[in-house]
């Protein structure tokens, strides 16, 4: 059946047609299905993932094909996500080693790096940086290369992503960045950031529960964040003055849960980030806003401390209410 297919465009086009009705879930760097046979065809090839599309009539041998074609099959049958089969993850504009110590880097928040975090920093200076719950470290790293006179920390709870984190600063070779373990802000005492940035889990019980296999083979702690995705952010939202500089920022993402987040807190004046492709539940907080708001959002912090821990909440820290 496979006999047929000659070329590099032969390949992902039946990639293509097999996940699709696989019925694969693409939610780890892509979203749709010739991205990813794209992605695993060119790994499998050994050739770069700009490669132009004249290349694409070029033909593969016999051993060249089976590798393809073995990498499709455990995409299929496994549901292993693409990026934990080749090792390799594409995060604003950087390669990233990818593996199942954390997550596979897709976060939006790419964009803004790229664009400098602007508008929402209006032209402020940045001297410090902080990438909360780093995981692989793709934000802090990324913060760090294309913003060299930063100087950026990235921190999280897993010795396991630290120790990818750490292996992808060396891939890159980036000198303006340093990994810390930290339960959130507990072991940030005295620092102080001009922006924070932060990815942190924030998916529902119920959605985890239900999420399809390829997430299986992330860690849970990365994801699990209470029954509305808000036990972790609200510590975040709580702390972060403590860790802000006057005129800082706070970026965060929480995804499907800004629902949930609009509904807590309507008084708290949060800006919605507009990305290309429309929004997707990243938002900018100026810290006198937090102090303002932050009797309340610590009260709604301290109930969540004093329910039944779940595994996500168990990863926060403690903190205390500012004021």
């Amino acid at each position: 059946m496979t006999e047929e297919l000659q070329t590099i465009i032969d390949l992902i086009r039946y990639g293509a047609s097999r996940f699709n009705a696989a019925g694969l879930t693409f939610g780890h760097s892509y979203d749709n299905a010739i991205d990813e046979a794209t992605h695993l065809t060119l790994h499998a090839l050994h050739l770069p993932h700009d490669l132009g599309p004249a290349y694409g009539q070029a033909r593969v041998t016999l051993a060249e094909k089976e590798d393809v074609l073995a990498l499709f099959l455990r995409r299929i049958e496994e549901r292993v996500p693409a990026a934990y089969l080749t090792g390799e993850a594409w995060f604003a504009g950087l390669s990233f080693k990818s593996d199942r110590r954390a997550l596979v880097p897709r976060s939006p928040i790419a964009e803004l790096i790229l664009s400098g975090f602007e508008p929402w920093l209006g032209g402020r200076e940045v001297r410090r940086a902080l990438d909360l719950c780093t995981g692989s470290g793709c934000i802090a790293i990324a913060m760090a290369h294309h913003n060299p006179d930063w100087h950026v920390d990235g921190v999280d709870l897993s010795d396991e992503a630290l120790s990818l984190a750490a292996e992808n600063e060396q891939r890159l070779e980036v000198a303006n960045v340093r990994f810390l373990k930290s339960d959130l802000f507990s072991g940030l005492q005295g620092e102080h950031y001009d922006l924070i940035v932060s990815n942190p889990p924030y998916v529902t019980n119920d959605e985890t529960d239900a999420l399809p296999r390829e997430y299986a083979y992330e860690p849970e702690m990365g994801l699990r964040a209470g029954d509305d995705g808000l036990d972790l952010v609200l510590k975040i939202l709580r702390d972060a003055p403590l860790h802000l500089t006057d005129e800082g920022l706070l970026i965060c993402e929480v995804g499907e849960s800004e629902q949930h987040l609009v509904r807590l807190l309507p008084e708290l004046p949060l800006l919605w980030v507009e990305f290309q492709v429309g929004q997707m539940g990243v938002f900018v907080a100026e810290r006198h806003d937090l102090v303002t708001h932050n009797a309340r959002i610590a009260e709604l912090a301290a109930a969540r401390e004093a329910a039944p821990a779940t595994p996500a909440a168990q990863a926060g820290a403690a903190g205390t209410e500012l004021f």
